[in-house]
């Protein structure tokens, strides 16, 4: 895309911005990629990566009880999001809900780095490798204790009041989303005047269905690909979402 269109698009998104004040953003895996978070789909993305398993076989419910160690071996390595930043994105959206223009977050993104940039009204679909609980007594871990059980007997994380296996508190295959959250999400979605989509090919399911309840006034689409919502909305931005809105200036 030519720098003068790109220019031309921002000052549009800028308009928008400015004529908004309930705006939902509704993001996925492209948000996080220029923090350094690779994404499931890319080139370079999780599914493209070998390893013993498919990655959506080890990431799924019954794999987690059929094989634990081998299913923390590559979520440690691959779903930690340790040492990474929120990047121009993530504290862009928190600075649009401090100034009251953003009124919630809703992210198929599991790394915390949404919260970590000051937003706060955030719904993890997908939940967050930040919760961890004990499937039998529900006593709550962080993501370092997971990332430590790479040097403990078995090197599964396994809790230090009754002995039960950790469990992410993550939304794996085979496993439903959270009924309050979807709530939560179809209910922002639905009351805002402008829904903001980053960062998201809008293939996965049930979540990208989320937004067709949006009845506002402005669709924005913000992914370096084109997706099946390109054609509905007002405006499209084919750019890295943080190159995009660290352009936004707010009143």
């Amino acid at each position: 895309m030519a720098d003068a269109q790109i220019d031309s698009k921002i000052q549009q998104l800028q308009k928008i911005i400015d004529d908004s004040d309930n705006i939902v953003f509704f993001g996925g895996a492209g948000v996080s990629t220029e923090s350094g978070i690779p994404d499931f789909r890319s080139t370079d993305g999780l599914y493209n990566q070998e390893w013993k398993y498919p990655p959506e076989t080890i990431i799924s419910h019954s794999f987690f009880y059929a094989d634990t160690k081998e299913f923390y071996r590559f979520y440690r390595a691959k779903l930690l999001p340790s040492g990474f930043e929120p990047n121009a994105a993530h504290y862009k959206l928190a600075e649009m809900e401090k100034c009251g223009k953003l009124k919630a977050v809703v992210t198929q993104n599991i790394d915390g780095l949404h919260q970590k940039a000051g937003s706060k009204e955030v719904y993890e679909l997908h939940g967050s490798t930040l919760r961890n609980y004990c499937q039998k007594c529900h006593k709550f871990y962080d993501d370092k204790f997971i990332a430590a059980s790479e040097n403990v007997p078995g090197q599964i994380p396994l809790c230090t009041e009754c002995g039960g296996i950790v469990k992410p508190d993550v939304v794996l295959y085979e496993e439903g989303l959270d009924n309050d959250l979807i709530d939560k999400s179809i209910k922002a979605i639905s009351e805002a005047d402008t829904l903001i989509i980053g960062g998201t090919s809008l293939v996965v399911y049930p979540a990208a269905s989320f937004v067709r309840y949006f009845r506002g006034r402005y669709l924005v689409l913000l992914n370096k690909g084109e997706t099946q919502m390109d054609d509905a909305a007002n405006l499209v931005i084919h750019e890295p979402i943080g190159k995009v809105l660290s352009q936004i200036t707010l009143k």
